[in-house]
């Protein structure tokens, strides 16, 4: 540790801390405008210049200069740094001076006012009167997609963003060119940003050059109401906070969380917000000689209970969706019993994965931080890009880091980092397990080996047998770090940790979701936002949901639900995190929460559940599941489970792994109902010229 004073504190910090993090831990705010935690530093903007005694008799730059490089007093007293000192007051004026020279102070049309770095520091150290009376430069505005809106006559060249695409989402997409004043920020050939978290240089920009382009004069920020959740939009779990107006959603933006997604998110996440509010139900509907007709509530239950009367519990089956929150599944699962009825399956994908084989089976057991404490990575089946982009940021910066070995049996694809192909089936996988591949040795010599297991291995025939063998594999270390559980159970669907915690798999004697899908299968089947899942003919289908996507059109009687943003609800990441996604709205029109369907159903069923609240509802589930009450922290699985789904073996075909995801932006009804995400997937399948017109 160091021993410094700053503005008259004493404090001890690390030797690589620089000068403005040791402020920072003295208490003492430094400004900043090109300086970020997460990215390398550059030393352009100079807004953090501070005063340094026995140091240059100039001021410092804090960012760039590390609290080592400080020497002491002549009589070894701790270097003293001054935060507050006219020198530095009049320094920092002084570049806000030149950084107001060329800023076209257009702050009542930008849709960063508001929230500007710059003008928030403009009102400390800013002057109201200039020594410069030149021309203001400009500079032509760039295209890079249909995500991000330049203004580049606002760009102070701090280069956040170009740090930020290079070094965090591994694409070289923007760059500088030119000197001095005519430096310019720009992708160049002036094409589209490749990267599926671009959206972050939104909120890296500390002025109004970069903003979100279909966010552009629709509100601002004083107006919106601002609600903590949750992503749903993959099994990350992502922090974010909703901004709405009234009932409308106007945009989300990340939320600090350290141990899942950092500060990004991915633009799935970002722009999905039109898509909440296109293709809606807003009312029950009921289907009439063929044809959908809207109906009142009471006429939809009549119609679905003389179904279920008339069946035989045998006959009835349920199927949760991918965005189901944690209280509507407890909720359809004790529907389903009440009814007699064995036929219930949160797996639409068909996956392999089960409770009955422990938690640690289905788990991404190593968390997502514990990604950078990895030595050697394999990848089973997986394209993390597309169906983790957060997530295979976080493996970036472990391969950055340096140190680690990463490794691939799949597809093919850039991910941002260097990964050595092993080959594309269950063929090489086994051959790393029984020790004949070179990476064998890799995994055995690596204290902290990762396997993660996408669902692209998972929903095969073979898919039990897969995990088994990423099993041994990941228990395969010679001398394994104590505490260390490196079977990583990559999945896509939100809700799917939190259906396997709940059991929602059919008992024994009980059909799965393909099994309760195929033609004549059952009488009446009910698809809780299951839209990803075909249904044949013959049954009665009781589609709940929030769009007309596939499952509301294969639907004999819809009942419209709440969106994720538009009700209080728990969901279980892929580490198995447990989180609370608030309320940032109310549904449209006669749209309700789906519990509180699922309890006003019961009634009219006859299968009357045994709750009248959300409270009352969570009560009844942390009895059953008692760690479902601990928000925000993981459940681990046990070791042993593992190694008992080691032994389990099986039989493996010799088809090539699939990667789970086919287009990252098309994955769910809200994303399909999204004209935001239908352009970015246009652009990425090169259906839209990457180049503006």
């Amino acid at each position: 540790m160091t021993k410094l004073i700053v503005d008259g504190t004493e404090i001890d910090v690390p030797p690589d801390y620089t000068i403005l993090q040791a402020c920072e831990a003295a208490g003492a705010e430094v400004p900043r405008f090109c300086f970020h935690e997460r990215l390398s530093i550059a030393g352009n903007c100079r807004m953090c210049l501070v005063e340094v005694k026995g140091g240059p008799p100039k001021p410092t730059a804090s960012c760039a200069m590390s609290v080592r490089d400080l020497r002491p007093g002549p009589n070894g007293e701790p270097p003293v740094v001054l935060t507050t000192s006219p020198m530095v007051k009049k320094a920092r004026e002084g570049v806000m001076e030149f950084l107001l020279i060329n800023h076209p102070l257009d702050c009542p049309i930008c849709d960063q006012g508001g929230e500007c770095d710059l003008q928030d520091q403009a009102m400390v150290y800013g002057v109201d009167t200039s020594r410069f009376a030149e021309n203001k430069r400009a500079v032509e505005d760039k295209y890079i997609g249909p995500l991000v809106k330049t203004q580049m006559n606002r760009c102070i060249q701090c280069t956040r963003c170009v740090r930020f695409s290079t070094e965090v989402a591994g694409v070289s997409d923007l760059g500088a060119i030119g000197r001095g004043e005519d430096m310019e920020i720009t992708s160049y050939l002036e094409k589209a940003m490749s990267s599926e978290l671009q959206g972050n240089v939104i909120d890296l920009c500390p002025v109004g050059a970069l903003t979100s382009k279909p966010y552009a004069f629709k509100a601002r920020p004083w107006e919106l109401s601002k609600t903590e959740s949750v992503d749903v939009m993959d099994a990350l779990g992502s922090a974010i906070r909703v901004d709405a107006r009234g009932r409308e959603v106007m945009r989300i933006l990340p939320r600090l969380n350290e141990a899942v997604n950092e500060e990004w998110i991915s633009d799935k996440t970002r722009f999905i917000w039109d898509g909440l509010r296109s293709q809606r139900l807003d009312r029950p509907y009921l289907r009439e000689n063929g044809k959908l007709r809207p109906a009142s509530w009471g006429e939809a239950f009549a119609a679905v209970a003389a179904k279920v009367k008339a069946a035989k519990p045998e006959r009835i089956g349920a199927i949760a969706g991918d965005l189901a929150a944690v209280e509507e599944m407890f909720a359809l699962k004790l529907l389903m019993e009440k009814l007699g009825s064995k036929n219930v399956d949160g797996r639409q994908d068909g996956t392999a994965l089960h409770p009955k084989f422990g938690r640690a089976s289905y788990l991404f057991n190593a968390t997502v931080q514990g990604i950078e404490d990895a030595d050697a990575i394999l990848l089973v089946g997986t394209n993390p890009r597309k169906e983790a982009p957060v997530l295979n940021a976080r493996i970036r910066k472990r391969w950055r880091m340096g140190g680690v070995s990463i490794a691939r049996i799949g597809e093919t694809a850039d991910l941002t980092y260097d990964v050595k192909d092993l080959g594309a089936g269950p063929e090489t996988l086994g051959e790393v397990a029984s020790g004949k591949s070179a990476f064998s040795e890799t995994l055995a010599k690596a204290k902290r080996p990762l396997v993660i297991v996408g669902q692209g291995a998972l929903t095969r025939a073979d898919g039990l047998a897969v995990l088994s063998l990423a099993a041994k594999i990941a228990g395969s270390a010679t001398e394994p770090s104590e505490g260390w559980n490196g079977l990583s159970v990559l999945h896509t669907a939100a809700s799917r940790v939190g259906a396997l915690d709940l059991g929602l798999v059919p008992d024994e004697g009980g059909l799965d979701a393909k099994a309760m899908a195929a033609a004549g299968a059952l009488d009446v089947l009910f698809l809780l936002g299951a839209d990803e899942i075909e249904v044949g003919a013959g049954a009665f289908v009781v589609y709940q949901g929030t769009h007309g996507d596939k499952g509301a059109h294969r639907a004999d009687v819809i009942l419209p639900g709440a969106a994720y943003t538009e009700k209080s609800g728990l969901y279980v990441n892929t580490e198995g995190r447990v989180q609370l996604a608030n309320r940032a709205g109310f549904p449209p029109g006669d749209a309700r929460e789906d519990w509180a369907i699922l309890r006003a159903l019961s009634d009219v069923l006859g299968a009357k559940l045994p709750f009248d609240s959300i409270g009352d509802l969570r009560k009844a589930l942390f009895a059953a599941h008692p760690h479902m009450a601990s928000i925000g922290a993981v459940a681990a699985g046990e070791a042993a489970d593992v190694a008992a789904l080691a032994a389990l073996g099986g039989a493996t075909d010799k088809a090539a792994f699939r990667g789970a995801v086919d287009d990252l932006y098309l994955t769910n009804p809200i994303a399909r109902a999204s004209a935001i995400m239908a352009d970015c997937s246009a652009l990425a399948s090169g259906r839209m010229p990457a180049a503006a017109e």
